[in-house]
Protein backbone atom coordinates (compact mmCIF):
# COMPACT_ATOMS: atom_id res chain seq x y z
CA UNK A 1 0.00 0.00 0.00
CA UNK A 2 1.23 3.45 -1.47
CA UNK A 3 0.51 6.42 1.41
CA UNK A 4 0.19 9.74 -0.14
CA UNK A 5 0.20 13.38 1.87
CA UNK A 6 -1.43 15.64 -0.78
CA UNK A 7 -0.24 19.08 0.37
CA UNK A 8 -1.38 21.85 -1.00
CA UNK A 9 0.88 24.77 -1.49
CA UNK A 10 1.11 27.66 1.01
CA UNK A 11 -0.19 30.92 1.29
CA UNK A 12 0.52 34.00 -1.11
CA UNK A 13 -0.67 37.22 -1.52
CA UNK A 14 -3.43 37.10 -3.99
CA UNK A 15 -5.53 33.97 -2.79
CA UNK A 16 -8.22 35.08 -2.02
CA UNK A 17 -7.99 38.40 -4.53
CA UNK A 18 -7.56 36.68 -7.64
CA UNK A 19 -7.09 33.64 -9.79
CA UNK A 20 -3.15 33.00 -9.55
CA UNK A 21 -3.52 30.03 -12.28
CA UNK A 22 -0.21 28.86 -13.22
CA UNK A 23 1.66 32.06 -12.56
CA UNK A 24 4.70 32.61 -10.47
CA UNK A 25 3.35 33.85 -7.51
CA UNK A 26 5.68 33.64 -4.11
CA UNK A 27 4.29 32.12 -0.97
CA UNK A 28 3.89 34.65 1.78
CA UNK A 29 5.02 35.16 5.46
CA UNK A 30 1.97 32.95 6.29
CA UNK A 31 2.70 30.62 3.56
CA UNK A 32 6.69 30.17 4.70
CA UNK A 33 5.03 29.59 8.13
CA UNK A 34 3.07 26.65 6.65
CA UNK A 35 5.70 24.96 4.57
CA UNK A 36 8.00 24.83 7.25
CA UNK A 37 4.87 23.03 9.98
CA UNK A 38 4.22 20.92 6.95
CA UNK A 39 7.87 20.16 6.84
CA UNK A 40 8.28 19.15 10.27
CA UNK A 41 5.17 17.39 10.48
CA UNK A 42 5.52 15.51 7.19
CA UNK A 43 7.63 11.64 6.46
CA UNK A 44 8.33 9.93 3.32
CA UNK A 45 10.51 8.32 1.02
CA UNK A 46 10.08 11.24 -2.09
CA UNK A 47 8.78 14.33 -2.55
CA UNK A 48 7.11 15.19 -5.64
CA UNK A 49 5.57 18.54 -6.55
CA UNK A 50 3.82 20.60 -9.04
CA UNK A 51 6.38 23.09 -11.01
CA UNK A 52 4.42 26.10 -10.13
CA UNK A 53 6.43 28.60 -7.94
CA UNK A 54 4.47 28.32 -5.09
CA UNK A 55 4.02 24.18 -4.94
CA UNK A 56 7.73 24.23 -5.10
CA UNK A 57 8.94 26.54 -2.72
CA UNK A 58 6.15 24.47 0.04
CA UNK A 59 7.58 21.33 -1.21
CA UNK A 60 11.77 22.61 -0.70
CA UNK A 61 11.90 22.86 2.60
CA UNK A 62 9.68 19.17 3.47
CA UNK A 63 12.20 17.50 1.06
CA UNK A 64 15.19 19.46 2.91
CA UNK A 65 13.58 18.05 6.45
CA UNK A 66 13.37 14.71 4.64
CA UNK A 67 16.86 14.50 3.32
CA UNK A 68 15.51 14.12 -0.15
CA UNK A 69 15.22 15.87 -3.63
CA UNK A 70 11.41 17.54 -4.67
CA UNK A 71 10.66 15.68 -7.71
CA UNK A 72 8.95 18.20 -9.99
CA UNK A 73 5.87 16.71 -12.34
CA UNK A 74 3.70 18.95 -14.16
CA UNK A 75 1.01 16.54 -13.98
CA UNK A 76 0.34 17.99 -10.41
CA UNK A 77 0.55 21.55 -11.95
CA UNK A 78 -2.40 24.01 -11.29
CA UNK A 79 -5.60 23.96 -13.64
CA UNK A 80 -4.47 26.06 -17.26
CA UNK A 81 -6.97 28.90 -16.58
CA UNK A 82 -5.49 30.30 -19.96
CA UNK A 83 -7.06 34.30 -20.02
CA UNK A 84 -8.80 34.31 -16.64
CA UNK A 85 -5.47 33.82 -14.82
CA UNK A 86 -5.01 36.85 -12.76
CA UNK A 87 -8.00 37.80 -12.89
CA UNK A 88 -9.64 39.44 -9.67
CA UNK A 89 -12.33 36.88 -8.44
CA UNK A 90 -14.87 40.19 -8.88
CA UNK A 91 -14.20 40.47 -12.49
CA UNK A 92 -14.54 36.63 -12.94
CA UNK A 93 -18.06 36.89 -11.75
CA UNK A 94 -19.05 38.54 -15.17
CA UNK A 95 -16.79 36.70 -17.25
CA UNK A 96 -18.14 33.92 -19.79
CA UNK A 97 -18.19 30.55 -18.38
CA UNK A 98 -17.27 31.55 -15.30
CA UNK A 99 -20.68 30.08 -13.80
CA UNK A 100 -20.53 27.40 -15.69
CA UNK A 101 -17.34 26.45 -14.58
CA UNK A 102 -18.03 26.75 -10.83
CA UNK A 103 -21.44 24.68 -11.49
CA UNK A 104 -20.87 21.67 -13.80
CA UNK A 105 -16.94 20.93 -13.57
CA UNK A 106 -17.17 17.56 -15.22
CA UNK A 107 -18.67 19.22 -18.23
CA UNK A 108 -17.35 23.04 -18.35
CA UNK A 109 -13.82 23.46 -19.53
CA UNK A 110 -11.84 27.00 -19.18
CA UNK A 111 -12.34 29.10 -22.29
CA UNK A 112 -8.81 28.19 -23.97
CA UNK A 113 -7.85 26.27 -21.21
CA UNK A 114 -8.00 22.58 -19.21
CA UNK A 115 -10.99 21.12 -18.90
CA UNK A 116 -11.57 19.49 -14.75
CA UNK A 117 -11.76 16.14 -16.42
CA UNK A 118 -8.34 16.64 -18.02
CA UNK A 119 -6.71 17.77 -14.84
CA UNK A 120 -8.26 15.00 -12.85
CA UNK A 121 -6.85 12.26 -15.46
CA UNK A 122 -3.18 13.39 -15.52
CA UNK A 123 -3.59 13.97 -11.33
CA UNK A 124 -4.78 10.37 -10.96
CA UNK A 125 -2.73 8.86 -13.60
CA UNK A 126 0.28 10.65 -11.70
CA UNK A 127 -0.82 9.45 -8.33
CA UNK A 128 -1.15 5.26 -9.82
CA UNK A 129 2.63 5.74 -11.36
CA UNK A 130 3.75 7.09 -8.23
CA UNK A 131 2.32 3.83 -6.33
CA UNK A 132 3.77 1.30 -8.79
CA UNK A 133 7.25 3.11 -7.87
CA UNK A 134 6.76 3.39 -4.45
CA UNK A 135 4.81 0.16 -3.41
CA UNK A 136 4.77 0.25 0.37
CA UNK A 137 6.05 3.58 0.86
CA UNK A 138 4.61 7.40 2.00
CA UNK A 139 5.00 9.84 -0.58
CA UNK A 140 4.22 13.44 -0.40
CA UNK A 141 2.75 15.11 -3.45
CA UNK A 142 2.79 18.79 -3.10
CA UNK A 143 0.27 20.72 -5.53
CA UNK A 144 -2.93 22.98 -5.31
CA UNK A 145 -6.48 22.92 -3.76
CA UNK A 146 -8.61 22.02 -7.21
CA UNK A 147 -6.02 19.40 -8.26
CA UNK A 148 -5.99 17.40 -4.86
CA UNK A 149 -9.81 17.77 -4.81
CA UNK A 150 -10.20 16.09 -8.38
CA UNK A 151 -8.00 13.17 -6.59
CA UNK A 152 -10.03 12.85 -3.93
CA UNK A 153 -13.10 13.22 -6.12
CA UNK A 154 -11.87 10.15 -7.79
CA UNK A 155 -10.97 8.11 -4.43
CA UNK A 156 -14.56 9.03 -3.38
CA UNK A 157 -16.35 8.34 -6.18
CA UNK A 158 -17.98 11.66 -6.15
CA UNK A 159 -18.69 13.60 -9.46
CA UNK A 160 -16.69 16.66 -10.42
CA UNK A 161 -19.70 18.55 -9.93
CA UNK A 162 -19.67 18.61 -6.02
CA UNK A 163 -15.98 19.19 -6.03
CA UNK A 164 -16.60 22.78 -4.23
CA UNK A 165 -18.33 20.55 -1.56
CA UNK A 166 -14.81 19.73 -0.53
CA UNK A 167 -12.41 21.67 1.25
CA UNK A 168 -8.69 22.02 1.09
CA UNK A 169 -7.18 24.90 2.59
CA UNK A 170 -3.67 26.09 2.04
CA UNK A 171 -0.65 24.56 3.99
CA UNK A 172 -3.18 21.67 4.35
CA UNK A 173 -2.51 17.66 4.21
CA UNK A 174 -5.47 15.35 2.61
CA UNK A 175 -4.79 11.34 2.66
CA UNK A 176 -4.93 8.46 0.36
CA UNK A 177 -3.63 5.25 0.31
CA UNK A 178 -3.53 3.26 -3.08
CA UNK A 179 -3.24 -0.62 -3.64
CA UNK A 180 -3.21 -2.27 -6.76
CA UNK A 181 -6.88 -3.43 -5.93
CA UNK A 182 -8.48 -0.50 -3.72
CA UNK A 183 -7.87 3.28 -2.86
CA UNK A 184 -8.95 4.88 0.05
CA UNK A 185 -9.61 8.43 1.59
CA UNK A 186 -7.53 8.73 4.87
CA UNK A 187 -8.16 12.51 5.69
CA UNK A 188 -9.06 15.34 4.12
CA UNK A 189 -7.76 18.86 4.81
CA UNK A 190 -5.38 18.27 8.23
CA UNK A 191 -3.74 20.98 9.27
CA UNK A 192 -0.21 20.08 9.84
CA UNK A 193 0.46 20.26 14.23
CA UNK A 194 1.51 23.97 15.69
Amino acid sequence: MTRFSLVRHGSYDLLDVALGGRAAHPLNATGRAEAARLAAALSGQAVVASPVRRAQETAQPIAAALGLVVETDPAFAEIDFAGWTGATFEALRAAPGWHDWNAFRSTARVPGGEAMLAVQARAVAAIARLAEAWPDAEVVVVSHGDVIKAILAHVLGAPLDLLRRIEVAPGSISRVALTAADARVLGVNLPPPP
